[in-house]
């Protein structure tokens, strides 16, 4: 009996320890074959491994972009503006037609509503949206994060980058802080801030997806910063941020078959709303620099006959006679290469560098001329109505 018993107990601690080792090596054996119920099995993280909580309370948050939110959020306000108009039917302009119909014909005044957003740039009352959001607008009011409803009066507009300044009667806002674009690289984690469909103070988020996006029929100045961070009517004019909570872009457009996203948006980035802005709320309205050529774009076959070492920058194909140019001794068949020591890409790059300097400015100009480079100094002059239009800048 005694050797029935030491077998015995021997044998139950050898299924312990078989079922030791099965529990804390292979658990997933046991969960098989047991049998369904309301049990939910679940891996968690050891508690051992918990992140500190710090001391506010609150445990840092891997991957979240909540500090990020918290921060630019209470920049952003909700844009709605009213216009005015008649509608008339072609038709009412028969003068036999309005003698039998009268007035009666005429439904009188009628007002559309569009929405927007905004941001706060400044302390003192100052809001950066989009000219289309507010253009022809009889009346704006902007209602902020916390729930103030302000009326806004419009500083000055700049339809060919399509930039408002707007401006309210109340101090001490929560200015948001404008971000370096240039640093920004395909794959960086950004944030749109906005008020889509009249849905206040949405978030969403993607990546830099292009930038420098131009040519795309929007604006007649273009150097987009494309993003797929859902972006839908009544975003334009929001913010789009950086993961540190920094304005890097205004929200503007988006391609779509539908209305709605498709995981294509445009943003004006802050390099190029800025000077406008200064401009606008120093004078009113913005006056562009004008060096005076015709430029075409390069191509493999120009690049070769020219024996250009690069086929990046802006090829000049005629100067204008009498003009900033010409004075600083451009000569066609130059590629400028660079402007105030940024790059230059393409003719839509050099557009860009010279429409935002001042007139009067003088900037250097790196020319590649033939194998060669040169440095060429123009004094830029006031962009006259008549080159409104490219190729002629």
């Amino acid at each position: 009996m005694r050797r029935l018993w030491l077998i015995f107990a021997q044998a139950c601690t050898i299924c312990l320890a078989l079922l030791f080792v099965v529990t804390t090596l292979k658990p997933e054996w046991l969960s098989r074959a047991a049998k369904p119920g309301n049990v939910v099995l679940v891996q968690e993280q050891p508690a051992s491994a918990l992140i500190p909580v710090s001391a506010g309370g609150t445990p840092p948050r891997m991957g979240s972009y909540a500090d990020a939110v918290k921060k630019a959020i209470p920049s952003v306000v909700n844009l709605y503006s009213s216009k005015e108009f008649r509608p008339r039917h072609p038709m009412l302009s028969d003068p036999l037609l309005r003698r039998f119909f009268g007035q009666q014909a005429d439904p009188g005044p009628q007002k559309t509503f569009s929405l927007g957003s905004g941001v706060i740039v400044s302390a003192q009352g100052y809001i950066l949206t989009n000219n289309h959001v507010v253009e022809g607008a009889d009346s704006i009011e902007l209602v902020t994060a916390d729930g103030r409803r302000l009326t806004g009066k419009i500083v000055g507009t700049d339809p060919d980058t399509d930039i408002a300044v707007l401006k309210v009667a109340a101090e001490d806002l929560p200015a948001i802080t404008l971000g370096n674009d240039e640093q920004l690289q395909v794959g960086d984690p950004v944030l749109a801030i906005g008020n889509p469909f009249g849905v206040t103070n949405t978030v969403t988020s993607g990546i830099v997806s292009a930038l420098g996006r131009n040519r795309l029929g929007i604006n007649e100045f273009e150097n987009f910063i494309q993003t797929d961070a859902a972006i839908n009517p009544g975003n334009s004019g929001g913010a789009l941020i950086d993961a540190g909570g920094n304005l890097v872009g205004i929200n503007t457009a988006i391609y779509s078959r539908t209305g709605g996203t498709m995981g294509i948006g445009f943003a004006i980035p802050v390099s190029l709303a800025k000077p406008i802005m200064e401009q606008i709320i120093e004078t009113g309205q913005v006056t562009r620099g004008y060096m005076g050529v015709v430029y075409a774009e390069l191509n493999a076959e120009t690049v070769r006959a020219l024996a250009a070492k690069s086929n990046k920058g802006a090829l000049i194909r005629e100067v204008v006679p009498g003009g900033p140019a010409e004075r600083a001794g451009l000569r066609s068949g130059d590629i400028v290469v660079s402007v105030n020591g940024k790059a230059t890409d393409d003719t839509t790059s050099l557009r860009n560098q010279i429409s935002v300097l001042a007139p009067g400015t003088k900037a250097p100009l790196r020319v590649a001329r033939g194998p060669n480079e040169v440095t060429l100094e123009i004094e830029v002059a006031k962009r006259p109505r008549q080159a409104m239009k490219a190729p002629e800048e």
